[in-house]
């Protein structure tokens, strides 16, 4: 989004939620701005999900953002969600933690049989 962001994160094992935000806020605007005063706004909006349902209900509505601002026809057209690697496992500019980088990082270790090719059917 032009002008914010939208997070799924899990809390953090150390620290607060806060502590988390602000670091990486911290690390983007001396990235992006260097020393000038401002980048972020002061404030944040979170939400505890307690259920599956809730979980994919914000994940949807982060998904479709850009769709409903009209910055794009699909949600697999913004370059800057991770709608196609949750769809697809397909890794695009905004990489995620979900089933298919899990399921990659297992392969990785040794803890998975290798991914194999299906045949195709006629």
């Amino acid at each position: 989004m032009p002008d914010h962001v939208h997070l799924l994160m899990s809390e953090p094992p150390r620290g607060t939620l806060a502590q988390a935000l602000k670091s990486l806020k911290q690390g983007v605007s001396r990235r992006l701005i260097g020393d000038a005063e401002h980048f972020w706004q002061k404030r944040y909006y979170d939400f505890n999900i307690r259920s599956h349902d809730q979980l994919v209900e914000k994940l949807s509505y982060i998904h479709r953002n850009p769709v409903g601002r009209g910055l794009c026809d699909r949600p697999e057209d913004w370059e800057w969600s991770s709608f196609m690697q949750c769809a697809t496992g397909c890794e695009g500019r905004v990489e995620i933690e979900c089933e298919w980088t899990a399921r990659k990082r297992e392969r990785a270790a040794g803890k998975l049989c290798p991914a194999r090719e299906l045949p195709h059917s006629s």
